[in-house]
Formats: structure tokens, C-alpha cells, sequence
């Protein structure tokens, strides 16, 4: 134990007397450091994901404790990012965890000057009564020749990098039933 206290007091001796000779493993290690464990340690499960940035999809690894995510790494598995990600997806266990995070539904009126906040449902229903009476609006079911269109110009669709693969299908196959034909994703302009 006393030499143990030694190398950890004096790393240049730790190094220069034992097996670590170039000082990168345990004769530089502090006490601090060794008592240490990475976050992922104490996980109760991990999860397999994929980075909601942008359109590669790269594969993560959430790590949850307590049904809280407490670190996001990326994953070797997959055959895309083989465990790598950028700074952005690197830093995505943020965007769950930042105190700051709006997990309310905002509603700005027409005219107002301030946000209000409404439930998820009402939010819902204004949205899809809004699409139903555009679509119902500007319906064309034929052109002037009678050839059939069975589509709505008063409807465009502009998704967003943060979504992913599967998020941005379902879009397009729900406007596309709709009628819509402007459908695009800012990932690809």
C-alpha cells in the first residue's frame, strides 16, 4: 500500500520504477482519477437510436438511468457511423436534458405579442382542422381538360434536419395520402 501511495504522491518515480515507462497508464494515474467511472458504468439499459441531426442516420447509443439519459456515445454496430459522431450528434443528450427545452405546446394568435401555452390535444385538433379546410379550399380533383390531378397546391411540407429516415417517411406518406405534392426536406436543398 505505502508503494502505492508513493507512485500516486510521485508519478515521475511510479514511472522511472515501474512497469509504465512512458508515463501513459498507471504511474501517472491520480487518486482523483482512479476513483472515477464513466457515466455509462451505472446504466440500467441501453438503448439503440439513431442521431436526429441530419440525413446520414449515424447509430447511437443512449445509456439511461432511472429513465433519465445520462449519456449518448455513438455506436460501433452501426454500418453507417461505426461508432462515431460529430460534435453535433456527440452533444445531442442535450437536447433531452437542457433545463432550457421548451416541452410545451407555444400558440402566438394572429396579432398578439405574446406566447401562450395549450395542450397537446387542442394543439392536435387546430392543426388538423386547419389542414382538413385548406385541403377541402384548394382541392383540384382535374384540370381544365379533365385529366385527374386529385391534389392540393395550398399545402407545402418543409421538414427539418432533426429528423430522422423513418420520421421523414411517415411525413411524406401522410402528406402524399393528403393530396399534397410539395413536400421537401431541408436536407436535401
Amino acid at each position: 500500500m505505502g508503494a502505492r501511495n508513493r507512485r500516486r504522491s510521485w508519478p515521475v518515480l511510479g514511472q522511472l520504477t515501474g512497469a509504465d515507462r512512458l508515463g501513459r497508464g498507471a504511474a501517472v494515474e491520480s487518486a482523483r482519477t482512479a476513483s472515477l467511472s464513466p457515466r455509462t458504468a451505472t446504466a440500467d439499459r441501453v438503448v439503440q437510436s439513431v442521431c436526429p441531426y441530419c440525413a446520414v442516420g449515424c447509430g447511437q447509443r443512449v445509456y439511461v438511468k432511472n429513465e433519465k439519459v445520462v449519456q449518448i456515445e455513438g455506436d460501433p454496430d452501426s454500418p453507417i457511423s461505426r461508432g462515431r459522431l460529430c460534435p453535433k450528434g456527440s452533444a445531442s443528450e442535450q437536447l433531452v436534458n437542457n433545463p432550457n427545452r421548451v416541452t410545451s405546446v407555444r400558440y402566438r394568435r394572429p396579432y398578439a405579442t405574446d406566447w401562450e401555452d395549450l395542450p397537446l390535444d387542442r394543439a392536435v385538433d387546430m392543426i388538423s382542422d386547419r389542414l382538413l379546410d385548406t385541403r377541402a379550399r384548394t382541392w383540384q380533383e382535374a384540370d381544365k381538360d379533365g385529366n385527374k390531378l386529385r391534389r392540393t397546391m395550398g399545402i407545402a411540407s418543409l421538414g427539418g434536419a432533426t429528423l430522422d429516415n423513418e420520421e421523414n417517411y411517415l411525413i411524406k406518406k401522410l402528406f402524399t395520402a393528403a393530396g399534397v405534392v410539395q413536400v421537401e426536406n431541408q436536407a436535401r436543398i
